[in-house]
């Protein structure tokens, strides 16, 4: 899928239609923009709820801490 957009004069972009139906992006979603390159990575916010769970099997063992000395 490849689709372009046109910066406009209040320098706003419209992600066309075809991007948001394929990525389920709504009105009002957050975004933030990733500086990458010469470009920026666009990526939705996920909500608080959808991040629930998402570490259950992680283990707390292992990892330094910053009172940890090298």
């Amino acid at each position: 899928m490849s689709e372009t957009a046109i910066l406009s004069s209040k320098f706003q972009i419209t992600i066309p239609a075809t991007v948001r139906a394929a990525r389920g992006w709504k009105a009002g979603q957050v975004f933030a923009l990733i500086p990458k390159g010469t470009g920026i990575l666009l990526m939705p916010v996920p909500e608080r709820g959808d991040l629930a769970g998402i570490a259950k099997t992680a283990s707390a063992g292992g990892y330094r801490d910053r009172t940890d000395r090298i």
